[in-house]
């Protein structure tokens, strides 16, 4: 199997975790014409500011790595560039700066500069934006918008679930399954399982 088909098994894992825009991009096509893909790029630092964004909605644990461990700043950017359309491109790029400008506006301080408290009180900020810009576009109809957040929040689950970290030790690994039991009890403090 390869990675584009393990990406498009994990969203089908996910089902509705995932937006409905991201289900769309990994399942009408996953190739974009070459005329569209790298349309933008991203820094070092845009990556590592991917990064700790990730890590806020997808954060390490005491027995497991976050969203940075699983190198979410590079994947977040690749899928972005391969496998979005331009004008998603381009939004995501907009989305990313603006981040930098509220965290200015917000804190007074760039991004990478925040403490993690900060940073999750911007990220809940970004967050209720898009959610209410959502409802507002909804009773509008207007259809075709392009939500940072969501896009960020999409990639992050669907990279973290997608790797090593995700599928061995967020999850508990069983590398040959026994028969199947889709009412199994947990015990108290186990993880759900993955194959």
């Amino acid at each position: 199997m390869n990675r584009r088909e393990a990406l498009k098994n994990t969203a089908v894992w996910l089902g509705t975790a995932i937006s409905a825009t991201t289900f769309g991009v990994l399942f009408e096509g996953f190739t974009l014409p070459e005329n569209e893909k790298n349309t933008i790029s991203f820094s070092v630092k845009e990556e590592e500011i991917l990064a700790e964004l990730a890590d806020i909605i997808i954060p390490p644990t005491k027995d497991v790595g976050g969203a940075k461990a699983a190198g979410l700043g590079t994947f977040i950017p690749m899928m972005i560039k391969d496998c979005y359309p331009a004008n998603m491109q381009k939004a995501f790029a907009e989305g990313l700066k603006s981040v930098e400008a509220k965290s200015l506006k917000d804190f007074n301080k760039e991004f990478l500069s925040l403490t993690v408290k900060e940073r999750e009180q911007l990220v809940g900020s970004i967050r209720t934006e898009t959610i209410e810009q959502q409802k507002a576009d909804r009773a509008s109809k207007k259809k075709g918008a392009v939500y940072f957040f969501v896009l960020l929040r999409d990639l992050t689950v669907l990279g973290y679930f997608a790797s090593e970290i995700g599928c061995t030790q967020a999850r508990e690994y069983i590398a040959i399954p026994g028969r199947y039991d889709g009412s199994a009890d947990l015990k108290p403090g186990q993880k759900s399982w993955a194959s």
